[in-house]
């Protein structure tokens, strides 16, 4: 059975009309499958006329959602080979693109309100994953040249074979392998490396249990019934999804291991899916004496989530770090 949608409204707000996104994010309109089809051909076998006479894909089938996210780099980036092994994270490429919009503009407001384009940019992406969505677009975007790191061989794998098979991204994107799981930035971070920028999306939940009721919840707020695919849409491994303590542990924990590298990056940040761990997050940042703190909200559709960037530098040294 086909996904079903409440009213129209609401199929306004899954399809793109009106998602809240960022102003320069490419992805604020409803997608052009057939458009995507031309790109990607394989895309085809996944999409069809819903009730409200728009095309779409079933938002429940994880093989549906990775041909999307296929389609949509190689329309939107030029990426032309993109895949990840099975079970790994496949990211909603809208809101991934949303991040690196923001922290282009948190660049740019400590750059004379100009946003730093080329590969001077530096920028660290902690869990890159198999997918390396994020150096992807804000390399293409912004020129920016990034380093990714993970905890999972693997993952890392699949990363290079990405960068590996589309030109443009050689020389652009270093993956590192932090062989520590219990450290993010020590082993990674290169010493008087310094970067621009770190960004991070954590595991949100604190159990598998609790990202499959996640799941379920969102599935339920975009109005799709009961999926066939007894499986997440976006997949994803323990690692990507859950940790002890969930994302309020991982934060406070990334908190204090940047305290441990002040000079190296002049924006440290991560998204916060939830809430009610800012007052924890604040209350870390003020311990380590950030020296400034911002909080930027973001929407997507249904969904509302922040990231939350701070630094150990002041303006006039953020001048000279930045390219």
């Amino acid at each position: 059975m086909k996904p079903f949608l409440k009213n129209k409204l609401q199929a306004k707000k899954i399809f793109g009309e009106k998602m809240g996104l960022h102003g320069r994010n490419k992805h604020r309109f409803r997608y052009n499958f057939r458009k995507l089809v031309q790109d990607c051909p394989e895309l085809e076998a996944f999409v069809f006329v819903n009730t409200f006479d728009d095309e779409t894909i079933d938002f429940a089938n994880p093989e549906a959602v990775k041909i999307l996210n296929r389609a949509l780099l190689k329309h939107f980036y030029g990426i032309a080979n993109w895949d990840i092994p099975e079970g790994y994270l496949c990211p909603p490429i809208p809101g991934r693109a949303d991040y690196i919009h923001y922290m282009a503009d948190l660049l740019a407001d400590y750059n004379n309100d100009k946003i730093p384009k080329g590969n001077t940019i530096k920028v660290l992406d902690i869990g890159t994953g198999a997918n390396c969505v994020y150096p992807i677009i804000g390399h293409s975007e912004y020129g920016w040249r990034f380093v990714g790191s993970d905890i999972d061989p693997l993952a890392l794998v699949s990363a290079q074979k990405i960068i590996d098979a589309n030109p443009q991204l050689g020389g652009n994107i270093e993956l590192r392998l932090q062989k520590d799981p219990s450290q993010t930035f020590k082993g990674i971070i290169h010493e008087n490396e310094c970067f621009d920028l770190s960004i991070c999306n954590p595991p949100f939940h604190a159990s598998l249990a609790e990202a499959m009721a996640g799941t379920n919840r969102k599935m339920k707020n975009l109005g799709f019934q009961k999926s066939k695919h007894n499986t997440r849409n976006f997949g994803g491994k323990n690692n990507e999804l859950w940790c002890a303590g969930g994302e309020k542990s991982f934060v406070r924990q990334l908190i204090r291991e940047s305290a441990q590298f002040p000079l190296s990056c002049s924006w440290y940040s991560t998204l916060v899916s939830k809430k009610e761990n800012l007052p924890g997050i604040y209350q870390q940042l003020k311990l380590i004496k950030a020296i400034a703190v911002k909080t930027i909200n973001m929407s997507q559709g249904q969904k509302s989530s922040r990231v939350v960037a701070w630094t150990f530098t002041d303006r006039n040294n953020k001048v000279t770090l930045l390219k």
